[in-house]
């Protein structure tokens, strides 16, 4: 029988983070890996960066992109600051966070 942090670690793969569902192939460091791209809470960014802006808050609009990744399909986690190539572009990634085995990882890069 499995304990209740085991059971939710278990759902959190199976049910809420199935990448074999919702995944979707890119390339990480030119290698092709699998994950889920989180358009939502992009969405929810940009809406709050127009509203800095409306209010007279002057911010260089930087392009996001936020994923999740397994950890072990990964490896070790990677430092906010350096640098991750995501599809052919680089980005900086600005925070990366272990969440049960899964990593969710924003990334920030200058539009040109």
């Amino acid at each position: 029988m499995l304990s209740f942090k085991e059971q939710i670690k278990k759902d959190i793969r199976s049910v809420f983070m199935n990448f074999e569902e919702f995944g979707e192939i890119h390339k990480l460091n030119g290698k092709k890996k699998l994950v889920i791209v989180d358009e939502n809470e992009l969405t929810e960014r940009e809406k709050r960066m127009k509203n800095r802006a409306a209010n007279g808050i002057d911010e260089l609009h930087k392009k996001q992109v936020l994923f999740y990744i397994e950890a072990e399909k990964f490896g070790p986690i990677p430092e906010p600051g350096k640098v991750l190539n995501f599809d052919g572009k680089e980005y900086l990634i600005t925070e990366a966070t272990n969440e049960e085995g899964i990593y969710s990882i924003s990334l920030e890069a200058a539009r040109s």
